[in-house]
């Protein structure tokens, strides 16, 4: 009779569950294709980030050409002349997509040095075993893309529904389907965004699992560490890596915080990830001399081009790299995420038309400072419900969310402080970090603190009724 009974009321949940995943992947999946709900400019939508995109490109030229391995499988542009500089030239990007729709080929290949490429092997292997024209391939590559990365932040919505109930789910989806950059970055083949969260979404699946770690558990816990950022790495190599590694960590810190974790178990969870990953990065950085290796004149050759990446990217002295990069290197860092800080997340301009610059620029335009000081009041509000009596069922958890929120916001930072240089740069793609995951936990909050007061107003409204 029990068993009939927890059958009864399992199955409206799992229906429920399911009706969230479906509806969360369509309303993703088709953002990131089509960017079918206008948030973001379309001209700017169908050009973002093509150059680096075409990487993957002339990458498939050249696997077509000379096979997956050659030139050690890294991605580039194929060129009529052999190519000068670190970086792609512009007038290349459109002749890439030209030679792979047209079944053309290239003389020279200029390869792109700081990550392994596995995106670009992965496509090429997709392009010659699939029997279609290359223009159906390539649509058939973007909807996979965005597939892939719509299911992945569909599952941390899973997530924050399992925990928090529907409301807190419905405002992170929400944040994840109105967000501009998110948007842009759906369906890139280069980027691959699923891959940045795919540790997160391991250390998340394996911690609802075991949400206390025995003993024997904490390798295996490090083992899928190892595999998930291995596996991160080979997609889209160290872009964006210290995001990725802190975002990673952010589900130990809602359990620590839910399950009272002590110190030990704390160090044992920090050691396990912190080999497994290092582990994962360091075997990936020696595959990647060796792929540079077989192009240049050997393996110290990428550990040259390594270090030469770092210091561009970080914080080298100027007078060591080429000019352009001489602002970059001496920029301050507050200035750098003072930048990131007044990014817009969401522009209302796409929806309304208002002349007033005032309100199109202040106020239709929602940056990231803004929702920074909105999370905090919501945080603020969270935990003061969560103290009251009517919530004591809720407490715990409600103080894990904030807590993993305010750490996961040293995900994006991890990027703009230490990678500085580069973030100076990037300003046309580095809002991206604020999503990974900061974003999200956030309005999880926002969703849990209107559960949180409405739940309480209506049980006074019972109370005097």
């Amino acid at each position: 009779m029990l068993t009939i009974q927890l059958k009864y009321f399992s199955q409206p949940e799992r229906i429920r569950k399911m009706g969230i995943w479906v509806v969360s992947i369509l309303l993703l999946f088709f953002g990131f294709y089509t960017n079918l709900w206008r948030v973001a400019e379309q001209q700017w939508f169908n050009n973002h980030q093509r150059g680096t995109e075409s990487l993957i490109i002339g990458r498939m030229v050249k696997s077509r050409q000379d096979g997956i391995f050659s030139a050690g499988g890294l991605t580039g542009s194929g060129t009529q002349k052999k190519a000068q500089g670190d970086w792609i030239n512009s007038d290349w990007i459109v002749e890439q997509y030209a030679a792979y729709q047209n079944m053309g080929s290239f003389p020279n290949y200029w390869i792109y040095k700081s990550q392994p490429g596995g995106q670009g092997i992965i496509f090429s292997f997709l392009d010659k075993l699939i029997p279609l024209s290359p223009k159906i391939k390539l649509g058939v590559f973007y909807v996979l893309t965005a597939l892939l990365s719509a299911i992945a932040l569909t599952y941390i919505i899973g997530w924050f529904y399992e925990e928090f109930g529907l409301l807190a789910s419905t405002f992170a989806l929400g944040s994840a389907v109105l967000s501009y950059w998110l948007t842009g970055f759906g369906k890139n083949l280069w980027w691959c965004l699923w891959a940045f969260y795919l540790p997160m979404i391991a250390v998340l699946s394996f911690l609802k699992r075991h949400s206390v770690l025995e003993n024997g558990q904490f390798i295996r816990f490090g083992f899928l560490i190892f595999i998930a950022v291995s596996i991160k790495c080979f997609i889209n190599g160290y872009e964006y890596i210290t995001t990725t590694l802190v975002m990673m960590i952010t589900p130990c810190i809602y359990y620590a915080v839910l399950n009272k974790w002590d110190s030990q178990h704390c160090l044992k969870c920090s050691l396990a990830a912190i080999t497994g990953s290092g582990i994962a990065i360091f075997l990936s950085l020696i595959m990647l001399c060796f792929q540079i290796g077989a192009v240049k004149d050997g393996f110290m050759d990428g550990v040259a081009h390594l270090i030469y990446s770092i210091g561009r990217r970080t914080y080298g002295e100027a007078e060591d790299f080429p000019q352009k990069y001489a602002a970059s290197l001496r920029a301050g860092t507050m200035d750098v995420v003072l930048t990131y800080l007044y990014g817009v997340f969401l522009d209302l301009n796409n929806y309304l038309s208002i002349k007033n610059a005032f309100v199109s620029n202040a106020v239709l335009k929602i940056r990231y400072y803004y929702l920074i000081v909105l999370f905090a009041v919501m945080s603020a509000l969270l935990f003061w419900r969560s103290h009251k009596e009517t919530l004591s069922d809720r407490r715990r958890q409600n103080i894990a969310l904030i807590c993993t929120t305010w750490f996961s916001i040293l995900a994006p930072l991890s990027w703009f402080v230490i990678f500085k240089a580069h973030s100076y740069i990037h300003t046309h793609m580095s809002f991206l970090l604020w999503q990974m995951p900061f974003t999200l936990f956030g309005f999880a909050v926002f969703g849990a603190a209107v559960i949180a007061w409405t739940k309480n107003r209506r049980k006074i409204e019972l109370q005097q009724g």
